[in-house]
């Protein structure tokens, strides 16, 4: 057995420990937030609970893991990467292949022996990360639609396929998901300019990209209120009183996460108070979805 065999387990242990130490200090796997608030208002146990957000953390590395390494040659050249964190996966990618094989393995056998509605997420997940890394993230407004859907499939983990309210605030926290993609393509703006990736920041411009963000916000805050919790769901619709300052954007994104955050608990309190038949405000028979 080589040198680089023996190695390879540590080096894919170590490459998923560095995509997680990443991705949660960036606050990029809020999606599980999402889908614990999914699952709490389909009203599932707390076993089931933790064990959806097991699945959906194995899924989060995965799908992190497939983007480092499809731009870990990108990365590399990256002012905003971890020099050594890049360098060591771009050194064993066979360790990553294998990393990202592994995770495929166990997720597969935790939905087709535990929940095979959770086959969903995985699919869908899994499939639009792969597609917005290797392609859709460089094809304007197409980036911004699978990130939205992404959102949808990510947070889908905590989703009964039976419950009409679960995948209500499933849309939601794909809409949220656009917010956030928004903010994203207007941070990496000039750097993309720079090296010719066509993003829809790059497509609509400096100011263009700072009313995209406006309009999701309130997309958000305007679904939230008649789908969901009624007036108090315009929250969102705060964030245009925040202005977008270009050398401030870490921290702009950063109050929008706890605005929308503070959405988040207060619609899932909102369910819990006036109970599942007061959180649907679109009619379809009788004033309400029963």
């Amino acid at each position: 057995m080589s040198t680089e065999q023996r190695s390879m387990p540590g080096a894919a242990l170590r490459i998923v420990a560095d995509v997680a130490r990443f991705r949660l200090r960036r606050l990029e796997m809020a999606n599980l937030g999402g889908a614990a608030a999914v699952a709490v208002v389909a009203g599932l146990p707390p076993l089931e609970i933790a064990g959806r957000l097991l699945f959906g953390a194995l899924l989060n590395l995965l799908v992190y893991l497939n983007n480092d390494y499809l731009d870990v040659d990108a990365d590399l050249a990256s002012t905003t990467r971890e020099r050594a964190m890049t360098a060591f996966l771009a050194a064993h990618r066979p360790a990553a292949v294998a990393a990202q094989l592994a995770l495929l393995g166990l997720l597969l056998a935790i939905a087709l022996l535990w929940e095979p509605v959770l086959l969903l997420p995985l699919i869908a997940g899994g499939g639009l990360c792969w597609a917005y890394s290797a392609r859709l993230k460089r094809i304007p407004g197409l980036d911004l639609a699978a990130m939205i859907a992404w959102g949808m499939a990510m947070s889908a983990v905590g989703a009964p396929l039976d419950d009409p309210l679960a995948w209500a605030l499933v849309i939601q926290l794909g809409l949220f998901s656009g917010v956030f993609e928004s903010i994203q393509v207007l941070r990496d703006r000039p750097e993309d300019a720079e090296v010719g990736v066509r993003t829809t920041a790059v497509a609509l411009g400096e100011l263009g990209s700072r009313r995209l963000i406006r309009i999701m916000l309130l997309l958000s805050g305007v679904y939230a209120s008649f789908v969901l919790v009624g007036p108090i769901g315009l929250l969102p619709a705060l964030g245009l009183l925040l202005p977008i300052d270009r050398a401030t954007i870490p921290a702009y994104w950063t109050r929008v996460r706890l605005l929308l955050g503070v959405t988040l608990l207060v619609e899932v309190a909102y369910v819990a108070l006036a109970g599942r038949s007061a959180g649907l405000w679109l009619a379809i028979e009788g004033g309400r979805i029963t």
